[in-house]
C-alpha cells in the first residue's frame, strides 16, 4: 500500500505480534529479563500488562531468543477444562495416543517432561490470555504440573501471560497454594513520551526506513492519542501513514495522526474492542 511511497522493506506497524519488531523499553527490556531468569530456573511466572501493553509480543520474543534450548508451549486460548488443558498439553508434547484417563495422562506428561529434561530441551508453556482461565480447577491443574519435578530442579517453567486482574484472582484464599509457586512477577507499563519516538524509531528501522517521515509534532499527538500503549500506537501510526499516503504527503504531521485516531474511536471505540483485533 504506502511501503513503496515512504521506501519501507515492510510494514512498520503491523498488528501481529512479530517479535522481530520487539522495541526493548527499559520495562519491556526487564521484563524480557527476568522471564529469562524464570525459564533458567524453571520457575512459574506471572507476566501482567494492561490491554495492548506487548505481552504476546514480549512472550514471543522470549521463545525466539530461547531457540532451540527449550521445547516452547504456546496455549492462546486458555478457556479450558483441566482435562482439556492436560490433553492439549500433551498433544503439543507429541503425545500420542492420548489417554482418556486423567491420572494416566498427568503420568505421560511427566514421562515427556522427563524424557526432554534429559535430551536438554525443557518445556516452557506459556498460557497467554491467562486472565480468561474459567475457574479454579483449572489453576489447580497447572499448580499440579507444576508439580512434576526431580529432587533437584522442576521439569518446566510455566509462564501465565494476563492482565492486572489476574493478579488480583490469584491473590484470593481460595488461590493462595498456587500463588505460594509463584517464583517472579513482571510488569508492563505504558511508554513515556522519549519512549514512544524510539519506539516509533525502532519499528521504522526494523521496516528499512531510510528517514523517519513522522514530524516531532506528529510524534506528540501520536503519544497522545495512544497513551503509550503499543497496540494503540501501531493502529494510528499505521492510520496516519495510509492517511499522509492518500494525500501524497512524503511528512506525517498531527493532522494525519489526529485522522487516524478519531477515525479508530468511530470504527472501533476508544479501546479498540473490535473482536477481530489481534493481541500484542
Amino acid at each position: 500500500m504506502y511501503e513503496e511511497f515512504f521506501q519501507f522493506t515492510a510494514r512498520p506497524f503491523s498488528k501481529t505480534p512479530d517479535p522481530g519488531f520487539l522495541y526493548e523499553s527499559p520495562g519491556h527490556a526487564e521484563a524480557l529479563a527476568r522471564l529469562e531468569l524464570a525459564v533458567e530456573d524453571r520457575e512459574l511466572a506471572l507476566l501482567l500488562g494492561d490491554v495492548g501493553s506487548g505481552k504476546t509480543t514480549l512472550t514471543r520474543a522470549l521463545i525466539d531468543r530461547l531457540g532451540e534450548t527449550v521445547t516452547p508451549v504456546l496455549l492462546t486460548n486458555p478457556k479450558l477444562t483441566p482435562v482439556q488443558l492436560l490433553r492439549i498439553f500433551g498433544e503439543r508434547l507429541g503425545l500420542s495416543p492420548l489417554p482418556k484417563n486423567r491420572m494416566e495422562l498427568q503420568e505421560r506428561l511427566s514421562d515427556r517432561l522427563y524424557q526432554l529434561h534429559e535430551q536438554g530441551k525443557p518445556v516452557v508453556l506459556v498460557i497467554d490470555e491467562a486472565q480468561l482461565i474459567p475457574g479454579k480447577a483449572t489453576f489447580d491443574e497447572i499448580r499440579l504440573i507444576t508439580n512434576f519435578q526431580l529432587d533437584d530442579t522442576n521439569l518446566l517453567t510455566v509462564i501465565l501471560a494476563g492482565q492486572p486482574e489476574l493478579a488480583g484472582r490469584l491473590a484470593r484464599p481460595a488461590y493462595e497454594a498456587l500463588a505460594q509457586r509463584i517464583g517472579l512477577t513482571c510488569r508492563l507499563g505504558p511508554l513515556d513520551r522519549a519512549e514512544t519516538a524510539r519506539y516509533v524509531a525502532h519499528r521504522l528501522q526494523v521496516a528499512g526506513a531510510a528517514k523517519n517521515p513522522f514530524t516531532e509534532e506528529a510524534l506528540n499527538a501520536l503519544h497522545r492519542f495512544s497513551a503509550g500503549v503499543p497496540r494503540l500506537l501501531n493502529s494510528i501510526a499505521h492510520g496516519a501513514l495510509i492517511d499522509a499516503f492518500s494525500r501524497d504527503d512524503t511528512a506525517v504531521g498531527p493532522q494525519h495522526v489526529e485522522s487516524a485516531a478519531r477515525e479508530r474511536i468511530e470504527t472501533r471505540g476508544p479501546r479498540g474492542s473490535s473482536t477481530g483485533e489481534v493481541r500484542h
